[in-house]
């Protein structure tokens, strides 16, 4: 169990300040994904979907911009030094996260792919899931920054919803392909299920680096 209730930005709200945002540009794309994946499977690649992934695109741009604020106050001003290389690691692989809900958004509009209706709400579910494990990791993560006694807490939530993305995958697949649908549809809507369970993948991956730092952190 952890126990550091301090916040690690004592004397550097700047950098507090544009880690807070980063974290909230992580919730935000998560929000933004499930909604843009239900309007596409109501209405396929609409006016409101386009908006969307837009919205995505900008929101994955503006994380860049912070990601490289970050990266130049960690350096530039010799910030919490001894934590730094994990504080870089950490950001970058939350842009990871944020990255793959703006690429997986993308490949719903360039390739349109038909999903059968009966399918639906199995893909909703998976694309909640994924995007409940991205808003969890954003949490866990603030929370090492802030209140490090929070850290499993959100972890475990990570982990359990992870495990529940790897079912909903594997029975989402079988059904495909136990179907009578054409391979070729098959083998596209199979890549798609396994592109939207990728973001849970790395945010199991974010909290497992999470968590020896925050081993580290505690010591």
């Amino acid at each position: 169990m952890f126990h550091i209730n301090a916040s690690l930005f004592s004397k550097t709200k700047t950098l507090e300040s544009k880690i807070d945002l980063f974290h909230d540009k992580l919730l935000d794309a998560a929000m933004t994904f499930k909604r843009a994946v239900q309007i596409f499977l109501n209405e396929s690649r609409s006016d409101a979907y386009r908006k969307l992934s837009k919205q995505i695109k900008q929101i994955e741009h503006d994380a860049d911009g912070l990601r490289r604020d970050i990266e130049n106050n960690l350096y530039s001003h010799n910030l919490i030094p001894d934590l730094r290389a994990d504080v870089l690691q950490l950001v970058e692989n939350l842009d990871r996260i944020i990255n793959k809900f703006d690429e997986v958004t993308y490949k719903f509009y360039a390739e349109r792919p038909e999903i059968p209706t009966e399918y639906h709400g199995r893909i909703n579910e998976l694309c909640n899931l994924s995007s409940e494990c991205a808003e969890n990791t954003a949490r866990a993560s603030r929370a090492f920054f802030r209140d490090l006694s929070a850290v499993r807490d959100y972890s475990q939530k990570v982990y359990f919803i992870e495990h529940e993305s790897d079912i909903s995958t594997h029975r989402l697949n079988e059904a495909i392909f136990d179907s009578d649908l054409p391979l070729a549809n098959k083998l596209q809507l199979s890549g798609f299920i396994n592109e939207i369970a990728d973001i849970a993948d790395i945010a199991e991956d974010f909290i497992d680096a999470l968590l020896i730092f925050a081993i580290k952190r505690d010591i």
